[in-house]
């Protein structure tokens, strides 16, 4: 399995938390709604991504931004304030209706006509997985629709006018794709600081390493055995891995176990020893040591409190 893909697989947009807004200045939106990520799409004119004790961001129509919360950020036509707008906050809840100026998107119609037109997607991510993938970006990045993106932008547009059945899965999917082509073509840039794991997973030594732990992370993986995927020895493995990661292939193994099971602890199905053998671990004595070595904490801590307060535990802002 790809890296990449395994991060954002649990990254789902839903319909309740997707909107659109029409503006005309002077304008100014504040989301408050504590999103993880957010999609912002100018499907019309421009306007300045602010985040919360960021730099202003130009964002203009052919370019899509990534907003990473939970901290508000503002979407303005002058960063400056100096316009006199009325500042609209705009919180979103998945279980209920989005805010009233970013209601649902069934039917544009002529409003697509306004001077500037935002269309923006919300994202919760709780999971522990994709989140290793939020700590990678910073507060705010544009990038232009290039390549995969450029053509999703009109079919888009044209999912928003219509009232096919399905049509807001199909949105819904439209947008997901959007996030996931944005990320990628983010990595890509030359400004763009990725993850060891992200160049490693090209590289003919490390690349065969990583995308074997993680094809089956249970798997009682040794150097040796690695380094033999890669063709290498394990001298070799070990020292490529390390400048390319910064963590030995053991060692960024125990810890790509240890994200994984913080997710599976959220189920309530699954027990302690259910969850350790899982991600490898014969049995839970073994497993609730190194869990709470790497997270500070027992599983069964880690689990009450994600029951208790619904969420996976460590929702602060994700490190830059």
């Amino acid at each position: 399995m790809d890296v990449f893909d395994e991060l954002l697989r649990g990254v789902r947009g839903k319909g309740a938390v997707f909107g659109r807004s029409v503006l005309w200045p002077p304008w100014s939106l504040r989301f408050t709604d504590g999103a993880y990520l957010t999609l912002c799409l100018p499907m019309r004119g421009a306007g300045w991504i602010v985040p919360e004790g960021g730099e202003p961001l130009r964002l203009a129509f052919g370019e899509a931004a990534i907003v990473r919360g939970p901290a508000p950020f503002t979407f303005t036509d002058d960063p400056a304030g100096g316009t006199g707008a009325e500042v609209r906050e705009v919180h979103w809840d998945a279980d209920t209706a989005p805010a009233p100026e970013l209601a649902a998107v069934p039917d544009l119609g002529s409003e697509l006509e306004g001077p500037t037109v935002l269309l923006a997607a919300a994202y919760d991510v709780q999971a522990q997985v994709p989140q290793r993938l939020l700590r990678a970006l910073p507060p705010a990045l544009v990038v232009p629709d290039e390549d995969d993106c450029a053509p999703l932008r009109d079919y888009v547009v044209a999912q928003i006018g219509g009232a096919r059945p399905g049509h807001q899965i199909v949105l819904d999917r439209l947008l997901d794709w959007m996030l996931v082509c944005t990320l990628r073509d983010w990595f890509d840039r030359p400004e763009a600081e990725p993850p060891g794991w992200y160049g490693a997973l090209g590289d003919e030594v490390a690349g065969p390493a990583l995308r074997a732990m993680h094809e089956d992370p249970a798997h009682p993986w040794t150097t040796a055995e690695l380094a033999a995927r890669a063709g290498v020895s394990r001298t070799t493995l070990s020292k490529r891995f390390t400048e390319l990661v910064g963590d030995g292939p053991v060692a960024y193994l125990t810890e790509w176990r240890m994200t994984l099971a913080a997710d599976l602890l959220t189920r309530p199905e699954l027990t302690v020893a259910a969850v350790a053998r899982r991600v490898g671990y014969a049995d839970a004595f073994g497993f609730s040591a190194a869990f709470k070595r790497l997270r500070g904490e027992s599983p069964s801590a880690y689990r009450q409190e994600a029951t208790a307060t619904g969420r996976a535990p460590g929702r602060a802002a994700p490190a830059g």
